[in-house]
């Protein structure tokens, strides 16, 4: 039996991310129930917002989903007592240190994975204790590493010293990126771009149509001195572009950057001054369609082609 099937209790290896603004209780409930494992995106929601949604994702599916608390966010004590009060089963942590909770949560009986970008980093998360690691590469949308190590160099890397189950995460799409990942030695993969453009994503559905149109490019990854992001080049991102043609500090950075910028390009729309976080792989990703049939299409290109690599 597969690792990270059998860690999960689900049918299929594919994890959909937790992004802010996309994975509300509707997707993750649809991804759960077509067999993956879905989780909800606890980074753009208020704590009693995510106590609503993982009300909601339990009576909207009976099979096992997760919660995704980036640590650098406000209220996680909060947070985290929301999740062991509502009886959550499967934390993923990312941006923090994986000592801070792992140990209280696993005391409460939860599954703690956590989210890195370096070998390094999966190997304190496993001296922390947790179950299992997701090795995002550089290619993944949204706050990435500041290694700059894409994801085909890193699986390997981190498989050599790894011990526990390992996850790739970053320019997954395809039932192809899934197989190329698991040769690569990932136990399975979690996919967010393509689930971000989904019929069940909560994201705004300008921001589902822009991640349509990108092609090769149209990413970029910027905002290093704050915390590295990739985005589609837009206004503000051309903006951006500008204020650092003049030298700024970070102190200049911030004042552009403002408050609730993703918030404004994913949720509310506004491709021309918000924040648009997508991953490489958008340029592949050409239709919106439920999340379903996202992950049933994988499953069955992931089978075709493994049967075609067999025969090489």
């Amino acid at each position: 039996m597969n690792r990270i099937t059998q860690l999960f209790n689900i049918q299929y290896p594919v994890i959909q991310a937790g992004m802010i603004w996309a994975s509300g209780y509707k997707l993750a409930s649809a991804v759960s129930n077509a067999g993956g494992l879905g989780i909800i995106g606890a980074g753009s929601m208020y704590p009693d917002v995510l106590r609503e949604h993982i009300q909601k994702c339990k009576k909207a599916t009976d099979k096992p989903f997760a919660v995704n608390v980036p640590m650098l966010y406000p209220n996680i004590d909060e947070i985290i007592n929301i999740i062991v009060e509502e009886g959550v089963k499967i934390v993923f942590m990312s941006a923090g240190n994986p000592k801070t909770w792992t140990g209280f949560l696993k005391e409460k009986g939860i599954t703690v994975v956590h989210v890195v970008s370096s070998v390094k980093f999966a190997l304190k998360a496993q001296e922390a204790g947790v179950d299992a690691v997701v090795a995002e590469g550089f290619e993944a949308g949204g706050h990435n590493g500041r290694e700059e190590t894409t994801t085909f160099t890193l699986i390997p890397m981190v498989k050599a010293q790894l011990q526990v189950p390992l996850i790739a995460a970053g320019g997954i799409a395809t039932g192809e990126g899934m197989l190329a990942a698991m040769v690569l030695g990932a136990d399975g993969v979690q996919i967010g771009s393509r689930f971000a453009a989904s019929v069940e994503s909560s994201s705004h559905a300008n921001f589902k149509q822009a991640i349509v149109n990108a092609q090769d490019g149209d990413t970029h990854v910027t905002l290093k001195e704050l915390a590295p992001v990739r985005l589609i080049k837009n206004k503000f991102f051309h903006d951006l572009m500008a204020l650092y043609a003049k030298a700024p500090t970070v102190d200049d950075l911030k004042d552009l950057l403002g408050r609730a910028r993703a918030k404004k390009g994913m949720f509310e729309g506004d491709l021309e001054e918000g924040e648009l976080e997508i991953g490489q792989i958008a340029g592949l990703i050409n239709e919106i369609k439920p999340a379903g049939d996202i992950l049933k299409e994988i499953i069955t290109d992931f089978e075709k082609v493994k049967k075609a690599v067999v025969n090489l």
